[in-house]
C-alpha cells in the first residue's frame, strides 16, 4: 500500500521502516501535522498514518476521501481525534494500536509520582549548581499511602500492581471492573470515595464525553487536600483552569502531567528558542510543585517497535482481507 505517514520524527522512521523491512508497502514520511491544510499531502496515497495529534475531523476525512484514501491507521491506542461516524460514512476504515506497552506508561506514571514525592526535579538543579541543603525537599513514604486509579484497563492495571509493590493501599474507579485487580486486592469504590480518601490520584482513562474535564474544580475540591494528581492518559480528561486554581491555593499538592489539553500546538516539536503563547501552559511550569513530560509515557524502545508491527499488521491485513486488523469502528462511540 502506498501510505502518507504523518507527524514523523526520526524514531519513527527508524521502527516503522525496520517493521516494513521486506518494503511490503511505500511510506512518505511527512514531519507535519495532519489536518485541513495538510491533508492535500496524502494525493497519490490509498492509506494515512497519524498520530495522537493529528486531526481526524469530517473535513479532514472528507478531503482524504476525495484523494481515494480508504484507510486510516493510528500509531495510537486512543481514538478521540478520530470522527468514527464520518469514516463510516465515507467508507474509510481506521485501525489501531490496541495494545503496545502498558509498562511504558505505567512506568512513566511512576517515575511522575516519585519525582514529585521526593522533590527529585529540585534536587537535581541544585547539586548542579553546588547546592545540597535538603530544605524544602521533604517528601513522604509511599508505603500505607492510599492511591486511587482511575480507569483500570491494562495500563491502570499495571500502574495498581506497582504501587501496590510499595506497599500502597489501592482504590480504583471504573464503570467495568477489571477481575485481575479485584483478585490482586485492588478496591472499588465511587468517584466521590476515591478522591475523599486517595494521597495520589492517577488518570488512566480514555477521553470521551463522558470524562471530558471529569477532573474539574468540583472534583479538586473533593480530593484530600494536599494530594498529588497524575495524568498520563489524555490531555481534556483534566480541566487546566481549575487545576491551577487549585495549585494556587493549595487545595492541590502535586501535579504530574505528561499530558495537556491544548498540546497539538506544543508536544513534540524544539520550541526552546521560541516564546510561549499558551499563557495557560505558561503559568502551569510557574510551580515549584508540578513536573510536564511532553507525551513521553509511551516512548519506550519496546513500545515503539509494538507500535510499528502493529501498524504493519493493520496495513497487510487491509491489504488481504479489506479491513485493519485492529478496526476501530463507529460503534466504540457508544
Amino acid at each position: 500500500m502506498r501510505v502518507a505517514v504523518f507527524s514523523t520524527r526520526p524514531y519513527d522512521r527508524q521502527f516503522l521502516d525496520r517493521a516494513n523491512r521486506e518494503q511490503r508497502h511505500t511510506l512518505t514520511y511527512l514531519e507535519q501535522r495532519l489536518d485541513a491544510s495538510t491533508a492535500s499531502s496524502a494525493e497519490g496515497s490509498n492509506a494515512v498514518c497519524a498520530f495522537v495529534n493529528d486531526r481526524l475531523d469530517a473535513q479532514v476525512l472528507e478531503a482524504l476521501h476525495r484523494l481515494g484514501v480508504q484507510l486510516v491507521v493510528l500509531r495510537s491506542a486512543g481514538f478521540n481525534h478520530v470522527d468514527l461516524a464520518a469514516a463510516a460514512g465515507l467508507g474509510i476504515a481506521v485501525g489501531r494500536v490496541p495494545e503496545y506497552s502498558p509498562h511504558a506508561v505505567a512506568e512513566h506514571t511512576a517515575a511522575l509520582v516519585l519525582t514529585l514525592n521526593r522533590k527529585i526535579h529540585r534536587a537535581y538543579a541544585r547539586v548542579r549548581e553546588g547546592n545540597f541543603a535538603l530544605d524544602g525537599l521533604l517528601g513522604f513514604d509511599l508505603h500505607g499511602r492510599t492511591v486511587g486509579v482511575i480507569g483500570t484497563g491494562k495500563i491502570g492495571a499495571c500502574f495498581a500492581g506497582i504501587m501496590a509493590g510499595f506497599g500502597c493501599r489501592l482504590l480504583a474507579f471504573d464503570p467495568h471492573p477489571n477481575p485481575a485487580c479485584v483478585a490482586s486486592g485492588v478496591r472499588y469504590v465511587g468517584l466521590p470515595e476515591l478522591l475523599a480518601q486517595s494521597d495520589i490520584v492517577s488518570l488512566h482513562c480514555p477521553l470521551t464525553p463522558a470524562t471530558r474535564h471529569l477532573i474539574d474544580a468540583a472534583a479538586l475540591a473533593a480530593m484530600k487536600p494536599g494530594a498529588m494528581l497524575i495524568n498520563t492518559s489524555r490531555g481534556a480528561v483534566v480541566d487546566t483552569r481549575a487545576v491551577i486554581a487549585a495549585l494556587k491555593t493549595g487545595t492541590l499538592g502535586n501535579l504530574g502531567l505528561d499530558v495537556y489539553e491544548e498540546e497539538a500546538d506544543l508536544f513534540f516539536r524544539d520550541l526552546s528558542g521560541d516564546v510561549l503563547h499558551d499563557d495557560i501552559f505558561a503559568r502551569l511550569l510557574t510551580f515549584p510543585n508540578v513536573v510536564v513530560t511532553g507525551h513521553q509515557a509511551f516512548f519506550t524502545e519496546d513500545a515503539l517497535a509494538a507500535i510499528a508491527s502493529t501498524t504493519m499488521d493493520n496495513l497487510d491485513t487491509f491489504e488481504r482481507e479489506g479491513r485493519p486488523a485492529h478496526p476501530v469502528s463507529v460503534e466504540r462511540l457508544a
